[in-house]
């Protein structure tokens, strides 16, 4: 009788083991990387990719954040096929391209065109991290750089969502280039008095913090995100110093006058529409 009890205590114990835990289904919940806590993803959604608990900005697609943006059907998109190539026969850089493409579904690290904000007609271009870290290549500063030209032919504003590792290693100086290559077409675009507005977001580094992105009429940051050319850990290397505390942080930046405001995702298109008609107004009672 015991080893009767025995046997079925046994029997239980293996069903009650190998019975199968029910399963979240996958990419039903993402992780936040400043509070840890699980994000429903149809909240994260919702909320523009701000984390509902902590209020972290998390990276949003291109296309995500310009329809949060740009009036409905009113978006243009340039240069949609234009595709990177290997001008320095840098091994594996065609392979990284193509799977980049698609993982997340578009060509190049930013996506440029025109649209309505709110009735006012502006060119806009966006920076995606998910990209080869938002690297600045030969054709990401050639898009850039075609925008700010179709601005400055159109007498249109532009606004630019900066989010970068940097220039693109694999394509060398080609890469560097686009620092000057950006840099010189702003330059036009202000001298016939029309607005630049640079919006930074995390992180923004590298050769796009040294050209365009620091270079706007009016610069504006999202919450908490990283801006700089160096990299806190390597600037502490270089002068055997510790950095202040938020170093390189937007925050730490409007401190110092580096930036003008800091605005949160969920008011960003009405911030910019304020900001847009208010230089309307100024150019048409004469101003610039």
């Amino acid at each position: 009788m015991l080893s009767a009890l025995i046997g079925r205590q046994k029997k239980y114990a293996r069903t009650k083991t190998t019975q199968a835990k029910p399963e979240v289904p996958k990419g039903m919940y993402t992780k936040c990387p400043q509070c840890k806590k699980n994000i429903y993803v149809i909240d994260l959604i919702s909320n523009i990719g701000v984390c509902p608990s902590c209020s972290n900005h998390l990276p949003i697609s291109p296309n995500g954040r310009i329809s949060k943006l740009i009036d409905l059907e009113t978006f243009e998109e340039f240069d949609k096929d234009m595709t990177s190539a290997n001008p320095m026969d840098f091994e594996g850089y065609e392979d990284k391209i193509k799977t980049t493409m698609k993982k997340v579904e578009q060509k190049e690290a930013v996506i440029t065109g025109k649209g309505m904000i709110k009735g006012i007609e502006t060119v806009i271009a966006v920076m995606d991290p998910r990209f080869i870290m938002g690297s600045m290549g030969s054709v990401v500063g050639e898009k850039i750089t075609r925008a700010i030209e179709y601005a400055t032919d159109h007498k249109l504003p532009i606004i630019i969502f900066s989010a970068s590792g940097g220039a693109r290693m694999q394509e060398g100086i080609f890469s560097l280039m686009q620092m000057a290559k950006t840099s010189a077409a702003l330059s036009r675009h202000d001298d016939t008095g029309l607005l630049f507005i640079s919006v930074l977001t995390n992180p923004t580094t590298g050769g796009v913090t040294a050209s365009f992105a620091m270079l706007g009429d009016i610069i504006i940051s999202e919450p908490n995100a990283l801006v700089g050319f160096a990299g806190p850990r390597v600037i502490e290397q270089t002068i055997k110093q510790k950095l202040p505390q938020g170093f390189q942080r937007a925050e730490f930046l409007l401190e110092h006058g580096m930036i003008d405001c800091i605005v949160e995702r969920k008011n960003m298109r009405e911030e910019l529409y304020t900001l847009l008609k208010l230089h309307i107004k100024e150019v048409s009672n004469g101003g610039y």
